[in-house]
């Protein structure tokens, strides 16, 4: 089961203590998305003409969602997601220097100034990288073992980054205003929800119908919401144990 990941900030939000929410979904078995994402929102105090800030890893499902939520706020592709496809295309990088340390590392430096043209979010040079790094990759046809799934990140990257154009910020100018340009903090609760349980070390297979009823139950546990909805499904439920103090599905 995939996963992406979404976040978003109010202006006026306490950094020191702010409240949380979590969602999930699985994209092809969610037809109220849209609504109940705007649920919890309000439930934060969200309104139409609020200044927010929406964080996401840049796939298209949670991308188009947090466009049409609130089209006028500020939106970002995520510095951390960005970077870890980054930090893939530099191991294949440390690869190519085995096969030939000259060439390998002008890529890898090719694909260091990659990084810092998108943080400074010079596109135009960006691209001018990702070009070079084409070409010169070609070079290891008959001599990088992994060179198919080499060719396959980069032709990835090129329209990852062409559809988030429109998301991507000055990285640089926003880290030194102390903006938010990431949500590598919101990634332990992106785990928290999807649980080991989905994981497959666990030996457990999901469907896709099973996976999102599974999450819409994590996410209401977590969200100490379960005993208000089995409360509201059945009014004469004597409900004792509050959800906080449920422990977590292992």
């Amino acid at each position: 089961m995939g996963k992406s990941t979404l976040a978003f900030k109010r202006d006026d939000e306490d950094e020191a203590t702010p409240s949380s929410k979590r969602f999930g979904f699985v994209q092809t078995e969610d037809t109220k998305a849209k609504r109940r994402l705007f649920e919890v929102l309000t439930s934060q105090g969200f309104q139409l003409n609020q200044q927010i800030t929406f964080l996401s890893d840049g796939k298209d499902a949670v991308r188009n969602l947090q466009l049409y939520m609130s089209p006028e706020a500020e939106h970002i592709l995520d510095w951390w997601h960005l970077t870890q496809k980054l930090t893939v295309l530099d191991q294949y990088g440390k690869g190519l220097v085995h096969c030939g340390p000259v060439l390998g590392e002008e890529i890898r430096d090719k694909i260091d100034r990659l990084k810092w043209s998108l943080w400074n979010r010079n596109l135009y040079k960006a691209f001018y990288k990702i070009d070079d790094i084409e070409s010169l990759i070609d070079n290891f046809e008959e001599t990088y073992p992994k060179f198919k799934q080499l060719v396959q990140a980069v032709e990835e990257f090129r329209p990852y980054i062409r559809n988030n154009t429109h998301l991507i910020p000055h990285y640089g100018e926003r880290y030194r205003n102390g903006e938010v340009i990431t949500t590598s903090f919101v990634e332990s609760t992106v785990n928290e929800v999807v649980s080991k349980r989905c994981y497959k070390k666990q030996q457990m297979q999901w469907s896709k119908t099973g996976a999102h009823l599974l999450l819409q139950t994590r996410v209401q546990t977590l969200n100490g919401d379960l005993s208000v909805m089995f409360k509201r499904w059945y009014p004469d439920m004597d409900i004792e144990v509050e959800a906080e103090e449920m422990p977590a599905a292992a």
